[in-house]
């Protein structure tokens, strides 16, 4: 009968703790030289510095100006439709023509909005908001 390999050594599988009794680095993060506390050069751009840039932050502004407004829009027409469904049955259940009634009008018109809705905010970002991302960007170098 043949031999069956010994058992590898608890370190030596993948995942298992190494000599220093810490998981390894998986997925990035900082190497083995950070946890033993010394210091390495950032990688990438500051972000923070960013953040705090009145370019970011005009951008930031420039998009919850179209946002908020517009989900409100979309959530209160939404609510209208919700509200009509289930207290106005008789005004919901009116013809329109053959078997079509406003409901089904206005449930359609709810997919209608939100291509709608979608097709502004892809105007708007292509026309104010990648331009000035644009901008950011080189003037970081990127």
């Amino acid at each position: 009968m043949p031999e069956l390999p010994d058992e590898p050594h608890p370190s030596h599988r993948p995942g298992a703790p190494d000599d220093t009794g810490q998981l390894p680095i998986m997925f990035g993060g900082p190497g083995p030289s950070l946890l033993r506390g010394t210091q390495a050069a950032p990688a990438g751009p500051d972000y923070e510095a960013i953040q705090r840039s009145p370019e970011f932050t005009g951008l930031r502004s420039r998009l919850r100006r179209f946002i908020f407004p517009m989900s409100l829009l979309f959530f209160a027409w939404y609510l209208v439709f919700v509200l009509l469904a289930a207290y106005a049955h008789g005004f919901m259940s009116t013809r329109v023509f053959g078997e079509v009634n406003v409901a089904m009008l206005l449930g359609l018109a709810q997919f209608a909005s939100t291509v709608l809705i979608t097709g502004a905010y892809l105007r708007f970002a292509n026309r104010r908001l990648d331009p000035r991302v644009a901008a950011l960007r080189r003037s970081l170098g990127r």
